[in-house]
């Protein structure tokens, strides 16, 4: 709006915003999730017969970065810019259409991947799930490909040498699981997610049958590897079906997880509440949420194993919006210091972690009787994320690559549940977040971004041990206010974990709403931003 000729950004009607995008949950059951270098590379080799395959090429032509690489920074960038330059590659060696564009890109890939890690730089590798077997199936794709294209009379790419795996990666683990699959034997559930990894053995592999809607894994890479053979599959068959559904919902490309119902329903829903705003939840999404929820766990969607995060994320929207549910099947993640996400995770997640605080807490809230019940596993939680907490007072997360996420889920679980043990670690975070914010009155790992920018002011303006800095929290709150009004509809990267970084796009519009209604709703923030 316009006074006195000056510009003033507008204000956001919460909840109108909030009801939409409930409303659209219902629209996209399957769940809206960003576009994905990785798994819309492993498409253009496994699957150039699914329908939007010279859309998928253009995809990774034009998402192709100055340098060569794809994807994220620094470690982030490693199984986008495999996957993308084995496939350009891959196309190459089927003599498809623009063989000058594809060895342009795909030798651009290449320097980039030769020259990883930058001289004297040691790799860093993010926590991504399936890593360790991705790179080392990747490199020897490529270097299968440069075989045979990689001569001197092959533009851009003659003269190169093979690629190796980066110092502290090997094919051990790879191997091992190639192995068990050919013999036959069973795979664990949580491999089918990536089960394009294994090779040729994976096409129509016994004791892997898609999901009722045709997907394997709630992957488009694992489904088409599963379908992979060397006549285009029958139109019947439910996992084409369902390709080429994905397929063309986005126009070509695909993302890297679908669907994501439970996940993204869980998260959407339990961030609206918590932050007081008010809307309709449709009375079928709370029965299909309490539905999710078996003795085993829940997973995000069909085709995963259920997973300690959406099952406690479920849990808390329920008891949140007044349907509480008895939060028993999350004993089947306890080990012996913590909850895991998944049977036989290797490493652990302080944000899971974190929400099974939630899912506890907030149950024992609204069913006092139960809270002596659940107390020495509160307890217990409290202290091993506090344990973990960095001493510039933040924590972080393989479920995601900002610190905001993973502070403003530990800290508020802590600040709400955690005891009184646990204020100090909620002070620690609440101090960082004041001290990062950027001129622009943003936050952000690499850049100020909507979402992050959410995390930190949801810590700020829910955390209850905040009186004795209103004025502080409130000017910082407001300056954070003012840039998510400024910025809009501005596109958010993608910074969630899977085989590369992706954005599912509800979830995050959700915290971002989320952060603008407890703004508007705080007399002191909403007076410091006038006087921004």
């Amino acid at each position: 709006m316009n006074v006195g000729g000056l510009t003033f950004p507008k204000a956001v009607d919460v909840p109108a915003a909030a009801a939409e995008l409930v409303t659209d949950l219902m629209v996209r059951p399957w769940g809206t999730v960003s576009p994905s270098v990785y798994e819309t590379g492993r498409l253009v080799s496994l699957a150039p017969w699914l329908v939007g395959h010279p859309e998928r090429v253009r995809f990774l032509l034009n998402g192709q970065q100055p340098d060569g690489r794809w994807g994220g920074p620094e470690g982030y960038a490693l199984v986008p810019t495999l996957s993308a330059t084995e496939a350009l590659l891959c196309a190459m060696s089927r003599e498809e259409p623009g063989g000058e564009s594809l060895s342009r890109a795909a030798g651009r890939g290449l320097d980039w991947l030769l020259g990883w890690p930058p001289q004297g730089g040691a790799p860093l590798f993010p926590d991504m799930p399936a890593i360790e077997l991705i790179v080392p199936a990747l490199v020897g794709l490529v270097n299968a490909h440069l075989d045979t294209l990689g001569g001197e009379g092959v533009p851009h790419l003659g003269g190169r040498p093979r690629l190796r795996l980066p110092a502290g990666m090997n094919d051990r683990m790879l191997a091992a699981v190639r192995s068990r699959a050919g013999s036959g034997a069973e795979l664990p559930q949580k491999l089918m997610h990536a089960l394009e990894v294994i090779g040729p053995v994976a096409h129509r592999i016994p004791g892997v049958q898609p999901t009722s809607i045709g997907t394997v894994g709630a992957s488009p890479a694992a489904t088409a590897a599963w379908l992979n053979g060397r006549a285009l599959p029958d139109s019947g068959t439910a996992a084409r079906r369902h390709l080429e559904a994905v397929a063309r919902r986005y126009g070509g490309p695909v993302p890297v997880g679908l669907p994501i119902t439970i996940f993204e329903r869980g998260w959407v829903l339990s961030w609206l509440a918590r932050a007081g705003i008010l809307f309709e939840v449709p009375p079928e999404m709370l029965a299909d949420l309490r539905a999710a929820i078996q003795p085993v766990g829940t997973p995000a969607g069909a085709g995963l194993p259920p997973d300690a995060d959406t099952t406690s994320v479920a849990l808390y929207a329920l008891a949140l919006l007044g349907m509480p549910y008895e939060p028993d099947s999350l004993c089947a993640f306890r080990t012996d210091t913590h909850f895991c996400t998944w049977q036989g995770e290797e490493g652990a997640s302080v944000s899971v972690n974190a929400h099974v605080l939630d899912a506890f807490g907030q149950y024992a809230a609204v069913r006092p009787e139960a809270a002596e019940r659940y107390r020495p596993d509160m307890d217990a939680i409290g202290v091993w994320l506090c344990e973990r907490q960095r001493p510039e007072g933040w924590w972080d997360d393989r479920w995601h690559a900002s610190p905001y996420y993973a502070t403003v889920s530990c800290a508020l679980a802590l600040d709400s549940f955690g005891g009184a043990g646990c204020a100090s670690s909620v002070r620690r975070a609440v101090h960082w977040v004041l001290r990062t914010q950027r001129p622009d009155g943003s936050w952000g790992r690499w850049c100020g971004t909507r979402e992050e920018t959410a995390y930190a002011m949801q810590l700020l303006l829910l955390s209850r041990d905040n009186h004795r800095e209103d004025g502080l929290v409130a000017e910082v709150a407001a300056r954070g206010y003012d840039y998510l009004l400024r910025s809009g509809e501005a596109d958010d990267p993608p910074l969630w974990h899977d085989k590369d970084l992706y954005l599912p796009v509800a979830v995050v519009e959700a915290a971002i709403l989320a952060a603008l209604h407890l703004a508007q709703s705080s007399r002191l923030v909403v007076e410091a931003h006038r006087q921004l």
